[in-house]
């Protein structure tokens, strides 16, 4: 197992958007010492200025943000598990007359922060080998989720690869990385990515699976 893991001497940071994603992660988790799960904010702005307010005041040898998501179809079942091998700001960027382009078409920067290939791998084969549906893949971060056919088909088409989309991934890995924290994250899926039909969204299914996760986590730490 992955040596940022299997060390009972880390400190491991899980971080979520809402009350009710930390609950379950923690139902799953049980009392592990060494971690802490904490609520950070929905949207990337408050995840990533949180995150970095709880690095400054403790360390922690990795981070992981753990939630619920939209998944692509075709890539990832609802209630299913994915794992980030990449954490993508998919939105951040420019409109021009040939159309979007991120802050690295623009030379302003970086839009993506990768995971480390052994610890993704490792997270993804200890699901899986506990029975639940799992992959890896790129994790998309966007303040605006999508509602639309149209959008979907653009951000599929943008990173073919993409396993689905939350909207706080890439803050909390950009706190990560200037503390020179590994990141990783983890999340459930309650809904496909597309027209915007939340009751059809099954949340309570979805926060079940972040649980039985989580619990596979807990065999992970320890």
């Amino acid at each position: 197992m992955n040596e940022y893991i299997h060390n009972k001497n880390n400190r491991i940071l899980v971080v979520t958007s809402v009350e009710a994603e930390k609950q379950a992660v923690l139902r799953g988790l049980g009392h592990i010492q060494g971690v802490e799960v904490a609520v950070v904010g929905v949207g990337v702005v408050s995840a990533a200025v949180n995150t970095a307010f709880i690095l400054a005041a403790t360390k922690f040898d990795l981070v992981i943000n753990a939630g619920i998501a939209g998944g692509f179809k075709g890539k990832i079942d609802v209630e299913s598990i994915v794992v980030s091998s990449e954490l993508i700001a998919a939105d951040l960027g420019a409109e021009t007359q040939g159309g979007f382009s991120n802050l690295e078409e623009l030379n302003l920067g970086s839009t993506c922060i990768k995971v480390n290939e052994t610890l993704y791998t490792s997270v993804t084969k200890a699901l899986i080998e506990q029975g639940l549906q799992a992959r890896s893949g790129p994790i998309l971060t966007l303040s605006t989720v999508t509602g639309t056919l149209e959008t979907a088909e653009k951000l599929a088409k943008k990173v073919p690869n993409a396993v689905a989309e939350a909207m706080e991934g890439f803050g909390v890995a950009v706190a990560a990385e200037r503390k020179n924290i590994p990141v990783l994250e983890i999340r459930s899926i309650s809904n496909m990515v597309g027209p915007r039909d939340r009751d059809a969204w099954k949340i309570k299914e979805a926060l079940v699976a972040l649980e039985k996760a989580s619990s596979v986590l807990r065999e992970v730490f320890n």
